[in-house]
């Protein structure tokens, strides 16, 4: 069976956000329908993502290093947000693996987003339905488009090439080899839920510069070893400001 999924590179991603936007730009406008953002900057902001780039910064000074972390909907193999919904609004696609919301039966009870253990459920605050990551179903399955953008539009829109798309049970496909080569591991699989996307781990890098290295010689803030300190003649600030 067809399963669909991202496998997402944590080595090259940026944290640049171009997926967050791209995301919201092409899905807000298609079949999901508008994506609530009443108050992207008040204190309390209310809004709707499919995608989201969670920043972390691990370890200790001064050998710390900045995570940037994508996190979306899995597209389990075994979704238990499907289980609990009351009215079968939430349901997988035999046909390639993806998790989707029929927005019809869905009452907006939240149950689905309880269950999830990854928090990717959200409520839209104008339609009251949960919404999540559809993986561009209405994109990947248009065949008027050309087959080079029947791809999700966070992984068209990645600068670096960080997001992979493709079947992850098909072992020549790209995600596969990726996942097979690289050591790719699925997030938190003690849930028992076989998250379909998977994570490509960090390589971690050791700084190679020498402690003489990092002063500079010709530092501008220093002269004779000593700050630097005005003439007896220089004028101060008083003389320079008009208050």
């Amino acid at each position: 069976m067809t399963q669909l999924a991202l496998v997402i590179d944590l080595n090259v991603c940026v944290g640049c956000h171009a997926c967050v936007t791209s995301c919201k730009e092409w899905n807000t406008s298609g079949a999901a329908g508008t994506m609530a953002d009443f108050n992207p900057y008040d204190k309390d902001p209310t809004g709707t993502f499919f995608n989201r780039v969670q920043t972390f910064e691990v370890g200790e000074f001064p050998h710390t290093q900045t995570v940037h972390f994508p996190k979306s909907c899995h597209h389990c193999e075994d979704p238990p947000c499907v289980p609990v919904c009351p009215t079968g609004a939430s349901y997988k696609r035999k046909e390639d693996g993806i998790v989707l919301v029929d927005y019809d039966k869905c009452i907006g009870c939240k149950y689905c987003a309880w269950a999830c253990p990854y928090g990717v459920r959200e409520l839209d605050e104008q339609q009251k339905v949960m919404k999540k990551c559809t993986l561009c179903v209405d994109r990947i399955s248009d065949t008027l488009l050309p087959e080079r953008d029947r791809q999700p539009a966070c992984v068209l829109a990645c600068p670096t090439n960080a997001r992979l798309f493709g079947d992850v049970h098909d072992p020549e496909s790209v995600v596969s080899q990726a996942i097979r080569d690289r050591g790719g591991y699925a997030a938190m699989p003690e849930w028992g839920t076989q998250p379909a996307n998977h994570y490509l781990p960090r390589r971690r890098t050791e700084p190679i510069a020498r402690a003489d290295q990092l002063q500079r010689a010709d530092n501008p803030l220093r002269k004779d070893g000593k700050l630097p300190r005005p003439l007896p003649g220089d004028p101060s600030i008083e003389d320079v400001t008009s208050w």
